[in-house]
């Protein structure tokens, strides 16, 4: 079978190789599967270029998820034919794999292939963003940094679902067309004078939680706009600048800061847990309530275009493999 392996950190598609490899062979409480398609997630890309908060040992496949079907199982759990997707690192970039069971959790055939290869960073991320850092009730208000991002939209969607209130932040002012038709209440462009924005279109009501996934100085200006005892918490560094936080936000605000990273949720929640969030999320998006845009599929052949094409600004949706 074929995967998509590297044998030295670096650029993406400069170090990843197509190679032929054997599979191993199938033990007890393990499961064969055929992977329909994966995603191209920017941890994908620090994790090549070895930027990644851990490093594998070489060679490595990547691919942090996908959705495949079951060929065979060794495992109650699962039988050929299933439909699921995975939630530990297996190396989703290659046609066929063996994992444990306990790596990959069922989800509806109805779920479109596309939108189940997606299922596992984005929508999971923004719904634990939601519902683990502060007790929300329909009303409330939320504020987000990289409001276009994978995160961001899900992020205005399930908060629509949950009739949380939006305020989203981009970097750049033609996104705000995108986030207002996914539904975001309050849409701005971020500045050094965004509380003042904020309270004039909030009716001075401040928000209890930020999402930052920039750094920097966007961070601060969450910080800035979040009420007192507010919450803010951290998932992403796409400027690769730290948190600098002046005084007065921890001191007379009460500001906690958090961190998020679902790699750890999933290690730390039971199975059982994990598989009934995933259900809900695969419910919302058969639903027509959640989705994720895609910009373009390339077959694993393909995998430097589709490398350089993932690593684009203004993709408008993500990047997939097709495995087979």
């Amino acid at each position: 079978m074929q995967s998509l392996q590297f044998k030295s950190f670096g650029q993406p598609e400069e170090v990843m190789e197509l190679v032929e490899l054997p599979l191993p062979a199938l033990e007890s409480g393990q499961v064969q599967v055929r992977v329909l398609a994966s995603a191209i997630n920017p941890a994908d890309i620090n994790y090549v270029q070895g930027y990644y908060g851990v490093k594998p040992e070489l060679p490595s496949t990547c691919g942090i998820e996908g959705v495949a079907e079951v060929l065979d199982s060794q495992s109650e759990l699962f039988q050929a034919g299933d439909r699921v997707i995975f939630i530990k690192r297996v190396g989703t970039w290659q046609q066929e794999l063996i994992c444990s069971a306990d790596s990959l959790v069922k989800v509806p055939q109805a779920l479109a292939i596309e939108q189940a290869a997606m299922l596992k960073v984005n929508p999971l991320t923004a719904l634990q963003l939601l519902t683990s850092f502060v007790d929300l009730k329909a009303g409330d208000w939320i504020i987000q940094n990289a409001a276009n991002s994978g995160v961001g939209q899900s992020v205005i969607q399930l908060a629509q679902i949950l009739g949380i209130k939006t305020i989203n932040i981009v970097r750049r002012e033609e996104a705000l067309a995108e986030i207002a038709h996914l539904g975001g209440d309050i849409n701005l462009v971020d500045a050094e004078d965004l509380k003042s924005q904020v309270l004039a279109l909030t009716n001075a009501v401040e928000p209890q939680l930020a999402m930052n996934a920039v750094g920097g100085d966007s961070a601060l200006h969450l910080m800035d706009c979040l009420a007192p005892k507010g919450q803010h918490v951290t998932y992403g560094a796409m400027s690769l600048r730290s948190l600098k936080v002046p005084n007065k936000f921890l001191i007379f605000k009460g500001i906690s800061l958090h961190g998020l990273w679902v790699t750890e949720w999933l290690s730390q929640t039971p199975y059982k847990q994990i598989q009934q969030t995933y259900q809900q999320l695969a419910d919302y998006v058969i639903a027509g309530k959640l989705s994720q845009p895609v910009a373009a599929t390339y077959p694993l052949a393909e995998h430097q275009q589709a490398l350089t094409h993932a690593q684009q600004p203004k993709r408008g949706g993500k990047i997939l493999f097709n495995c087979q």
